[in-house]
């Protein structure tokens, strides 16, 4: 079997509305302690202990994110007499309006309230809000529910809109054809010893057996497929004694090697490989973030300024040597720029059991 790195491919579904986009070849961390976050750079690292102390900080935080521009840590206070607690980190303070508590209890809301195909929402710390981003497909009588349900959450909410359709995207890896569907391969995992690789969920429903060429001999099956809900696929692979690359495509005629998978923090600067598009980059604008696609809800993503396109789906989200998600989809193109949603890879691993090699 050749060694698979990732890469993007267009696809499309036959006969279903979602549009399949191919994913890139990584090796992830499982579920005993190396499943957890494994923090490599001194960035990562600040980000989790931020991220902890605004938890242990309950309704006198706000969350945390990193300032690009300042080139520190925040953590968000809504009690100031936490400031030190904060300068203890590292981390910088500052004294906003919402708890996180508060926040949550605003994506509850929605979710009970106005789960409309077109729409999606997350925490934004930068802005201490909720950012309900809406569609063009939200008209009529959808629109003004929307209306209503955000102008009753008063500043805590957010609306903009996004210049197109939401729809599950593809990205980052080697191309991986099902009957009928092109994907892109994710991420190289072991299981039990054996080699797997993880995509879209989306892809998973589509095919339950894959080739690496179209028309090719089979490559390997699909065992496991989440989608809606969460949005990742896990395919095992036909030759047991394969040895998968833990590596990404990055188009230019190298690779970059990935060691471990690490959570996503706001203001972190990510980067997407995909066949379609090759390699774009951006940041992290929110997380558990939930997209209502007209195929169903999915929660908990990564929500990204990078662009993406069709052929982009199951693909690989990365910072440096750290694999972070599988891309979902979202709104927009390369040209024009976008917003893509990406499924988070530690969780995949963790409900998997899945390791990097």
């Amino acid at each position: 079997m050749t060694q698979r790195r990732t890469a993007l491919v267009p696809c499309a579904l036959t006969g279903l509305s979602v549009l399949a986009l191919t994913a890139g070849a990584l090796m992830l961390p499982g579920p005993t302690a190396a499943t957890a976050a494994t923090p490599a750079t001194p960035s990562a690292v600040r980000a989790e202990a931020a991220a902890a102390l605004a938890a242990r900080l309950g309704d006198r935080a706000a969350g945390s994110y990193y300032d690009t521009a300042a080139h520190h840590f925040v953590v968000n206070l809504t009690d100031p007499s936490a400031a030190a607690l904060v300068r203890g980190t590292g981390a910088v303070p500052r004294t906003v309006r919402h708890s996180t508590a508060q926040l949550r209890s605003v994506m509850a809301t929605l979710s009970r309230r106005a789960r409309i195909a077109g729409t999606a929402w997350a925490i934004d710390p930068r802005q201490d809000k909720v950012v309900v981003t809406v569609d063009p497909t939200v008209t009529g009588t959808d629109r003004t529910r929307l209306e209503a349900v955000t102008g009753a959450l008063g500043d805590k909410v957010a609306v903009r809109r996004a210049a197109s359709v939401f729809r599950p995207l593809l990205a980052g890896g080697d191309a991986i054809w099902g009957s009928g569907v092109r994907c892109s391969l994710g991420f190289n995992v072991t299981v039990d010893g054996s080699p797997y690789f993880l995509t879209a969920g989306h892809c998973g429903n589509a095919a339950s057996s894959w080739s690496d060429t179209q028309g090719g001999g089979e490559t390997g099956q699909t065992v496991d497929s989440r989608f809606p809900g969460t949005d990742y696929a896990l395919v095992q692979y036909d030759d047991p004694g394969g040895d998968e690359p833990s590596a990404v495509d990055l188009y230019d005629g190298g690779t970059q090697q990935i060691t471990h998978a690490a959570d996503a923090y706001v203001g972190e600067q990510v980067q997407r490989s995909g066949s379609t598009t090759g390699v774009h980059g951006g940041s992290v604008t929110g997380l558990d973030a939930t997209v209502n696609y007209e195929e169903g809800t999915v929660s908990g993503l990564i929500d990204t300024d990078v662009c993406a396109e069709p052929g982009d789906s199951g693909g690989a989200l990365f910072d440096g040597d750290a694999a972070i998600g599988l891309t979902s989809g979202g709104s927009g193109d390369c040209s024009s720029g976008g917003e893509t949603f990406f499924q988070p890879v530690t969780a995949a691993l963790s409900a998997e059991g899945a390791t990097l090699p």
